[in-house]
């Protein structure tokens, strides 16, 4: 097992009241470092320019990391700003899922969890939005795919939005499965049902109050059956746990179990066609409390 970071993370600061404040990714780290202190922490390198445009365009790298922050934040949309050590640590967080994807399909881990931010699934291929400047899970996906040649990666998202920008990267990609479960409505306000893609995408979107019963029953019944059928070589998580029931973005009133529940199953699922490896990056969550403990299960079942 693995645990990627980078101090950097801890530096982007988007503003005093932003919902996606440094102290998010703090209580992960203090929470994973009092759970699980055998485990050892590894320093995540730059993403290259030549990584991040796998995925992105050059005027989206123009907007995040040719502008000059002095001090404050340059606002990109209504969500996403830009502070003075915002391009280092985005630079990272797409970094820790390119050294995620080295380790475990170089074999030195199993699996990997990336804890890291700015988050990654909102960002399409040339906008930076939803509190993401570059998308780091797309950018773990590509580099599996141009730079180890594999021929089916899947991407499980169970962050409560949509991972609008994954989607929209891969949607004509059949190399890569995107299967989402999101409340809706909600921001973003995409992951239709009948979003598929080129029959590569499966939406599972859930009312609010679903609770832990409906979002296991929409795993279990509708979107892992598809991530079985495709049989991936390499399973990615995006892992936002914004929708417990703490959280104050979202009301689908999940537990850390239910968490620890679904990262249990897709690791079976890795173990039976990937050689159990899973690489998976944190997204969204917004409450301390929820936090600590959605990732503490999270990682509990990464190591079963």
């Amino acid at each position: 097992m693995r645990l990627i970071t980078h101090p950097s993370c801890l530096a982007h600061d988007p503003g005093p009241l932003h919902a996606e404040r440094p102290a998010r990714l703090r209580a992960v780290l203090d929470a994973l470092g009092q759970a699980y202190p055998t485990l050892s922490w590894h320093e995540s390198p730059r993403a290259t320019r030549g990584q991040l445009l796998r995925v992105h365009t050059a005027d989206l790298l123009g907007d995040v990391l040719g502008v000059r922050v002095e001090s404050g934040t340059v606002q990109l949309d209504p969500d996403t700003y830009l502070s003075p050590f915002s391009a280092e640590a985005a630079l990272h967080a797409a970094g820790a899922g390119i050294a995620a994807v080295d380790a475990v399909l170089g074999g030195h881990a199993r699996r990997a969890f990336c804890a890291v931010r700015p988050p990654g699934h909102h960002a399409t291929a040339g906008t930076a939005m939803g509190f993401c400047l570059f998308n780091n899970i797309a950018v773990a996906a590509a580099h599996a795919l141009d730079k180890h040649g594999l021929a089916r990666v899947a991407i499980a998202d169970f962050d409560v939005h949509h991972g609008n920008g994954t989607q929209a990267i891969f949607e004509h990609d059949p190399r890569v499965l995107f299967v989402s479960s999101h409340q809706m409505p909600l921001y973003p306000d995409s992951g239709h049902a009948n979003e598929r893609g080129v029959g590569n995408v499966v939406n599972a979107p859930l009312p609010p109050r679903t609770g832990g019963e409906g979002f296991r029953a929409a795993w279990r019944e509708r979107l892992l059956p598809v991530v079985d059928a495709f049989r991936p070589q390499l399973l990615l998580i995006s892992a936002g746990f914004d929708a417990h029931r703490r959280d104050p973005l979202a009301q689908l009133l999940l537990d850390a179990e239910d968490y620890a529940w679904l990262t249990g199953a897709l690791c079976a699922l890795a173990q039976r066609h990937a050689q159990g490896r899973v690489v998976s990056m944190l997204e969204g969550g917004y409450d301390l409390t929820a936090l600590r403990e959605c990732s503490i299960a999270h990682v509990g079942a990464l190591l079963a």
